[in-house]
């Protein structure tokens, strides 16, 4: 008896009847409903059916109205399993109904069945399908394992939907294939693995493909000439060409196979990416001794090879020899004389490719705006942008780059916009070039706008991105939303690169917060990222810079118990904080250690010297370093030259530091009629032989001097106590352009007016530097204090320290040992000790004895005004040069 829908059920698929799509629609737990409606099939159903099939009488099922289930197909089948033909029309039949599709059961089936019969265009077709239903593999294979033991049919199958899952680039489906083929008894075809290994190259699996290699070999299968040329390209591609080579060699030898010109193409290709000339030489000898005919894929290798090398004549040589240029080679020589800069030569064989009726593409026409880009042409780019049919994200994304890379971040936000109206969405890339332009140009807080921009379009920030805002906020001195977006890097994982985090390493030790920073660094040896010298570097700079030396040299000895050692700069910044504590014989160890790793010191390195020398006051040291630098052929440059005029003025050698003023600066260019100031700067007759030399070796004359330089005179003005004319030269230089007062220039001022005894004045100037918007910082406070100490206001420069914390200025062990030094010679010793609880309190000075007292209070009672203030007007000085500005 053959089942008929009935007219109940007929209504109610009547709307799904006369409307596909709704049931296209339908959920799957319809779908579920639909299969588990209906009640156990009988068996006369499944044997009258089975008989029409076999007896090929397919026409009689059209015309009976079979209520399809999964269980009825599966059951036919089953039952038809011997009969391929019949099984195929039933199954067509079944999946031509409007409420019913066949599942993964009856594809693993159908699959099996055809198989057996050698059916295998049918086979590949529904293995196809199978795949396409998106099932897990897992379920797949155990499905086609457990119908493979019941019919017990030929394992052919297993080998065919491995090959299927290789061509739709399905890798892990197939490896699982491939690792579980061997427990049903089959070997992987020849075709199948060559399949597996092509598309393992083609996702970039390099290492998993030479494992799959080994393993098939293993398993008994001889490679072909097909596959050797993708092992080869695989090690190639991975960066191991020798290997390549040596693999080639080994197929010819051991299994006889003449490398055939693919193969060829690989290793020439290979060497190329690394920008091996001799190794791409060899390959194409190898090539002419087997007779083995070059191709323009050869030859396109080539020219890549040269365009990596920079050779680019080399380049064209090889390009005209190619008798039927393509895009691809036409393309790989323009974008090599773009990467070189030379965008004329790139555009000349653009042109002479239209005329040759060669047709661009994209490709091509990205690497021509990439170059206009690169060459600052970007009127060009814009052009060749507009007559572009369709640009692509690599289009937009390379405009972007170079609107930033010229400062022009505005238009490159407006081209993003473009981007959304254009439907090409902004990828992370894009929005990373953008937070890079931003961040170029000093514009930190637009750093942080677009962040939130970019988290509102749903584009989730990469490492880099993280990595970029991090520097802003750091810059914005944003230390809570930095350890926020910190915490969000380490949550999502992305902390994979040392960039990210001596980002973030370096932000906290500028910020002064060293030990939240190595805090950080101690917790990261639980992730992928390890710290590298950078690291380090920027750690121990941040001990540096805080006063903690002893730290900044364990940073040191830690890196080396690691098996890292110091770059130059580190070195460099040790010779500073060695000087500092005045470990001089730690200086010269420092120096022998630094040439003895095969290091060469740098202009910073001998910066670091020269004011190290000059700081404690030894000439001598400070002319013979400088003497060894320009024997070296390392220019003295002007901060360093500032640093010994600076030096000169403080031990009251005017004349030798108004002779380095005079190498320097073009005065009489500069403030013509300026008499005052020219006649100060005019040296005396007894000048020092060791300065003159210093100051022949110099170039011509500056005519635009920096601020360090303007600096350095007002400095001398002011030490040679012509207060007023520093004032007047002060007054003369803000009315010019190229000059700008900075907090070092009102220092110098607020110093030389306060040890004038001016201290009214003193406050005016600091006053005036505000109204500018330019902060005081803790040496301006130094010096008023010591103003007000020496003009016997000692009462005023307490209550001025005790502002000094609401300003945003942490008082410094100089602030102290000034307002000690006037509190002693005041008479008021019990103030003065309890000053120095406080430093020893703040962590200023070390120890709570009255040793310890006479430490602090001794030296500042026995220095004057001058040795105070000079060795924190120094360090105005020593930063700028150490870090080689």
């Amino acid at each position: 008896m053959l089942l008929r829908p009935s007219p109940a059920r007929l209504a109610a698929f009547l709307p799904l009847l006369l409307h596909p799509r709704r049931f296209s629609d339908a959920s799957r737990a319809l779908r579920r409903d639909l299969r588990a409606g209906h009640g156990p099939i009988r068996p006369e159903l499944i044997e009258r059916v089975s008989r029409l099939l076999v007896l090929g009488r397919y026409d009689a099922l059209h015309d009976i109205s079979l209520d399809f289930s999964d269980q009825l197909l599966n059951s036919l089948l089953r039952t038809s399993r011997l009969h391929p033909q019949a099984c195929l029309e039933v199954f067509n039949l079944a999946s031509k109904q409007q409420t019913f599709r066949p599942d993964y059961k009856s594809y693993c089936k159908m699959v099996h069945i055809l198989s057996r019969a050698r059916m295998y265009d049918q086979t590949r077709a529904y293995l196809s399908e199978l795949v396409g239903l998106n099932h897990s593999c897992f379920v797949i294979w155990d499905e086609l394992v457990r119908v493979y033991k019941s019919f017990h049919f030929s394992p052919t199958v297993f080998d065919m939907v491995l090959k299927v899952y290789a061509e739709k680039s399905l890798v892990k489906e197939a490896l699982h294939v491939f690792d579980n083929i061997g427990s049903v008894g089959r070997v992987p075809s020849l075709l199948s693995c060559n399949s597996l290994l092509s598309n393992l190259v083609k996702k970039g699996e390099y290492f998993v493909a030479l494992l799959v290699y080994d393993q098939m070999v293993s398993l008994g299968v001889s490679p072909d000439v097909f596959t050797c040329g993708i092992v080869v390209n695989a090690y190639c591609r991975n960066g191991e060409v020798e290997k390549g080579v040596e693999f080639a060699k080994e197929m010819e030898s051991e299994f006889g196979l003449e490398m055939n010109v693919v193969v060829y193409n690989s290793l020439v290709n290979g060497y190329a990416m690394i920008g091996d000339v001799e190794g791409v030489r060899r390959v194409l000898g190898l090539m002419s001794d087997k007779g083995v005919i070059k191709n323009v894929v050869t030859y396109t290798s080539l020219v890549k090879c040269y365009c990596k090398k920079g050779l680019m004549e080399e380049a064209e040589k090889v390009f005209e020899s190619v008798e039927e240029a393509d895009q691809r080679v036409y393309g790989v020589l323009i974008d090599g004389y773009c990467r070189c800069g030379r965008v004329s030569d790139a555009v000349r064989v653009h042109d002479d490719m239209l005329r040759k009726g060669v047709r661009t593409n994209a490709t091509i026409c990205n690497s021509l705006i990439n170059g206009y880009c690169k060459a600052g042409e970007l009127v060009e780019a814009e052009r060749m942008f507009m007559r572009m049919k369709d640009p692509d994200h690599y289009t937009y994304n390379t405009l972007v780059d170079g609107y930033c890379r010229a400062g022009r971040v505005n238009e490159a936000l407006k081209l993003c916009d473009r981007m959304c109206e254009k439907e090409v969405v902004p990828t992370v890339m894009t929005y990373n070039t953008l937070l890079k332009g931003f961040t170029r140009v000093g514009a930190y807080h637009d750093v942080v706008s677009l962040w939130k921009t970019m988290i509102k379009r749903g584009v989730s920030g990469n490492e880099i991105s993280c990595s970029t805002l991090l520097e802003a906020l750091f810059k914005l001195g944003d230390f809570d939303e930095a350890m926020k977006l910190w915490e969000n890097v380490l949550a999502r994982g992305l902390l994979t690169d040392t960039v990210t985090l001596n980002v973030m390493i370096s932000g906290l030790c500028k910020m002064e917060k060293v030990n939240k920073a190595k805090e950080i660094l101690d917790s990261v040896k639980t992730f992928r990222c390890k710290p590298d010298v950078q690291t380090y570097q920027a750690l121990s700079h941040g001990y540096y810079k805080v006063g903690n030396f002893k730290e900044a040299f364990g940073v040191k000895d830690h890196m080396e118990s690691n098996g890292m050692f110091p770059t130059v700069e580190m070195y460099n910044t040790l010779i500073s904080a060695a000087f500092k504590c005045r470990h001089l014989n730690k200086v010269t160890d420092l120096v022998t250690e630094l040439r003895a790793r095969g290091l060469t010191p740098t202009v910073a390195t001998y910066g670091a010297l020269i004011t190290g020398w000059c700081n404690i006051g030894t000439m001598d040291k400070a002319y013979a370093t400088c003497f060894e630098m320009i024997e070296k052929g390392i220019a003295v440059n002007v901060n360093i030259c500032s640093k010994i005029a600076t030096s000169l003025f403080r031990l009251d050698k005017i004349d030798e530091a108004c002779l380095l003023l005079h190498k320097l600066v073009d005065f009489d260019l500069l403030l013509p009629g300026y008499h005052s100031f020219k006649e100060f700067l005019e040296p005396g007759a007894t000048t020092c032989v060791k300065t003159q030399r210093i100051a022949d070796s110099l170039p011509k004359k500056l005519l635009v001097p920096n601020n360090i330089v303007y600096n350095v005179a007002l400095a001398g003005l002011c030490k040679a106590r012509k207060v007023k004319e520093a004032r007047k030269l002060f007054s003369e230089l803000i009315l010019r352009e190229g000059f700008t007062p900075d907090e070092y220039t009102y220092t110098i001022l607020i110093h030389g007016c306060a040890v004038d005894g001016e201290i009214n004045e003193a406050f005016n100037l600091r006053d005036e530097m505000s109204v500018k918007g330019i902060t005081p910082n803790v040496i301006t406070y130094n010096a008023l204090i010591k103003g007000l100490c020496k003009s016997g206001n000692v009462d005023r420069a307490q209550r001025l320290l005790r502002k000094l914390p609401q300003k945003g200025i942490t008082p410094n062990a100089i602030t102290y040992n000034t307002l000690i030094d006037g509190l002693m010679k005041s008479g008021r010793l019990d103030e003065a000790m309890r000053l120095k609880d406080k430093m020893i309190e703040k962590g200023l000075v070390r120890g709570g004895s009255c040793n310890k007292l006479n430490e602090v209070l001794d030296p500042v009672s026995k220095s004057g005004f001058t040795g105070v203030m000079e060795v924190d007007s120094d360090e105005l000085y020593d930063v700028r040069i150490v870090s080689g500005v």
